[in-house]
């Protein structure tokens, strides 16, 4: 009990099923957790198991993805009506795809500016992870800050599960500030990674909270593959990109903040950092990552701004037995400050995304297989895409034994345009795009990024779109032909279509 250090508390502590009867069908409820980190563990798994006996259906509002099985359980025990802003599972995939759920992809930055606008996603209940309470019945979040502090600000009611796995040490890395609603918004202070602007709690009306539930679960560890052969090319290709733009006297050898978004591409990128001739560098982002903690211990890294910290098993043991090391050295913030428009341009983050296919233009597809099955989602590579200081998208050339290339005359679905993008990489080149038109553009991806299997297939194809005329040339006709080959054929291979251009 010594983590609620607000008395009136104690008499709300109740078990995982009794405060997930709380929750009612057609509840619009707001859960805490981002990317797998600081995730509710014990009440919205309750729900889940709730609707295989009755009727309950709910929407779910996070910052982004949730841990284990819990966006599975509610998708296949059909207790999900509607979900956003991002999601990564595959059952929950496959119940969106399948128009059993419905699903709101948003730019992360943007879900707590929407619940001050519109009243659509009134939230009935938040669900909210801490650490431990304040004296004054403050919450102090665990690994992610998220949408929190609006969900709680927003909700009608509020659980919070106390999580005692992690050391009461988390206490005062968060940097919490409510923004007021739009167009009354504040400037937003941050001038630099490290800048505080905010508590280091989420404020709430204690009237507010229906129930105090305790937990030991961990957050659901994060899955990150050592860099391969593609990663680590495609990694040396940044860096020594950054290494010129040292030298043509563009940035120094701190560079500029670095936003990374999720996953083994990413992951490879920042850690390709460790040697490298860069030093004392900065982080502001939406996630920290294995690599992160990487880049402190390797003396590299000196501050790291973010959302929240999504590591593997090991990394976890290592950081949160160890964490006086680390605690000065980060800050978890609300995601609308994370990925604000106002402080990334400010600051001049260099985002580096990853995504699903790109085209000739500099047109990336983030989220959809084929154009219509969703993936993830948009995460917050969108914000930080249009607003930081250098825009590069990376993905590999090729894949499926050489069946998909991932450089197309076309993307299927469009979520970042060609103006939102200054780099391409894949482990074959980096095409740097910056001050190019249209056709030069085309040129510089097909020469540096398209791997060799496909580059006779897409000059043809550019050739002919080329012919054509037009300030962005393409071939509505023949643009889509390397997706409908794929899907009839089973790779974008497309012989007949060379053998008739070339």
């Amino acid at each position: 009990m010594q983590r609620i250090k607000y008395p009136a508390y104690l008499d709300k502590i109740q078990t995982a099923e009794q405060a997930a009867l709380h929750i009612k069908n057609r509840h619009i409820l707001g859960v805490s957790g981002f990317t797998k980190a600081g995730d509710s563990k014990t009440v919205l798994p309750q729900v889940a198991k709730r609707a295989l006996v009755e009727d309950i259906k709910v929407t779910v509002l996070s910052g982004a993805s949730l841990g284990y099985d819990t966006d599975a359980d509610l998708a296949k025990n059909g207790a999900l009506y509607k979900r956003l802003p991002f999601q990564a599972d595959p059952t929950l995939r496959k119940s969106i795809n399948g128009h059993e759920v419905l699903y709101v992809d948003q730019h992360l930055g943007q879900t707590a500016d929407m619940l001050q606008k519109i009243d659509t996603y009134k939230i009935d209940i938040a669900i909210i992870e801490a650490v431990s309470i304040t004296e004054e019945g403050h919450i102090v979040p665990t690994t992610s800050v998220g949408n929190s502090p609006v969900f709680a600000e927003n909700a009608d009611k509020i659980i919070i599960e106390i999580n005692t796995t992690f050391p009461e040490s988390l206490a005062g890395i968060h940097d919490v500030k409510v923004l007021k609603k739009q167009p009354h918004r504040e400037i937003i202070p941050v001038t630099e990674s490290d800048t505080r602007i905010g508590d280091p709690f989420i404020k709430i009306d204690p009237s507010k909270v229906l129930a105090i539930v305790y937990t030991e679960v961990p957050d659901s560890p994060a899955v990150i593959v050592d860099p391969d052969e593609k990663t680590s090319a495609i990694s040396k290709h940044i860096l020594e990109f950054l290494e010129k733009e040292v030298d043509a006297g563009r940035l120094t050898e701190s560079l500029l903040p670095l936003q990374a978004g999720i996953g083994k591409t990413a992951n490879a990128i920042l850690s390709g950092f460790k040697d490298s001739k860069f030093k004392n560098l900065t982080m502001y982002s939406e996630v920290l990552q294995d690599s992160t903690f990487e880049l402190f211990d390797s003396g590299k890294l000196t501050f790291a701004s973010a959302s929240s910290i999504t590591i593997t098993e090991a990394c976890s043991d290592k950081v949160f037995s160890n964490f006086e090391q680390y605690k000065d050295k980060l800050l978890l913030r609300p995601q609308n400050i994370s990925n604000a428009a106002e402080v990334i341009s400010r600051l001049g983050v260099i985002g580096i995304n990853t995504a699903i296919e790109v085209d000739i233009y500099g047109n990336v597809n983030s989220t959809h297989i084929g154009g219509t099955k969703m993936m993830n989602g948009i995460g917050g590579s969108g914000d930080f895409a249009r607003n930081g200081y250098l825009s590069i998208f990376a993905c590999p050339s090729m894949s499926k034994e050489g069946r998909i290339s991932h450089v197309v005359p076309m993307v299927s679905h469009t979520d970042h345009t060609e103006h939102d993008v200054d780099v391409l990489v894949t482990e074959q080149g980096l095409a740097d795009l910056r001050g190019l038109a249209p056709v030069e553009r085309a040129q510089r991806i097909i020469e540096n990024c398209v791997h060799p299997e496909y580059k006779a297939q897409m000059l043809a194809y550019f050739e002919e779109a080329n012919k054509a005329g037009g300030q962005t040339p393409h071939l509505l006709e023949k643009a889509f032909n390397w997706h409908t080959q794929l899907k009839t054929a089973g790779t974008m291979k497309v012989n007949a279509l060379v053998d008739e251009l070339v």
